[in-house]
């Protein structure tokens, strides 16, 4: 599963802000820092705004602050809403016509919600103090496919 770019962005936000500062974090430098343009974090920063994970104020002095609450709240519960719903394989635009007969989708959809129950074990706060991990390399039974 790929977490599409407004998921992306928006994750990193909430770890670009959460230290505290002395004044708030503005677009303009967390565009400038995260290498993104200000118009799509606008956008972003809108959404979250609304979702309450950050306290935005407007004008001189303004700007952004994570909402320290959101520190709690479990990652897949993020993720979820920030992907909207996105399915990861769309049966109907066009319509497929191996559905009848199709287990695929049945499938995927239950990886997708495993990722998501997997993410569901970690807070945001898990995420900012977390030590960077190694990705575990599991030996599979794989069959070779050369022939």
């Amino acid at each position: 599963m790929q977490l599409n770019k407004f998921t992306d962005y928006a994750l990193r936000i909430l770890m670009y802000i959460a230290p505290p500062k002395d004044v708030p974090y503005t677009i303009a430098e967390i565009a400038e820092d995260l290498h993104v343009s200000e118009n799509h974090l606008v956008k972003i920063v809108h959404f979250m705004g609304k979702q309450g994970w950050l306290i935005t104020t407007r004008g001189k002095g303004g700007g952004l602050r994570l909402n320290p609450d959101i520190l709690e709240f479990r990652l897949g519960y993020i993720v979820r809403i920030l992907q909207r719903d996105a399915q990861i394989v769309e049966c109907n635009t066009p319509p497929c016509v191996l559905r009848p007969r199709c287990g695929l989708k049945g499938i995927l959809d239950q990886a997708v919600e495993q990722f998501y129950q997997s993410l569901d074990h970690y807070t945001v706060a898990d995420v900012l103090n977390a030590p960077p991990q190694h990705p575990k390399i599991v030996n599979s039974p794989i069959p070779n496919l050369n022939v």
